[in-house]
């Protein structure tokens, strides 16, 4: 029961690592892509926003991850950081 909690456990330190990490290197690209100018490449992956209405509440779906290369770079990282845990 307890090798259980220890991985629930372990999945939000890998989650909170890795959005950490992706934080971190979008940062570090709005910082240097005017010295860089190859870091404002980027990707956007994910779903565009749809509503349904139920006319008592709206709910508004989505989902958009725009990915470049230092945020790759800090997602890598955050993982490597993570096994090292």
């Amino acid at each position: 029961m307890a090798g259980g909690y220890r991985q629930y456990q372990s999945t939000w330190v890998l989650v909170l690592l890795l959005l950490v990490g992706a934080l971190v290197g979008n940062a570090l690209a709005a910082m240097l892509a005017p010295v860089v100018p190859f870091l404002k490449a980027s990707y956007t992956i994910g779903l565009q926003p749809a509503t349904l209405d139920l006319q008592l509440f709206r709910v508004t779906f989505g989902f958009n991850l725009t990915l470049g290369p230092l945020t790759a770079l800090g997602l890598i990282f955050g993982y490597l950081l993570y096994r090292k845990l």
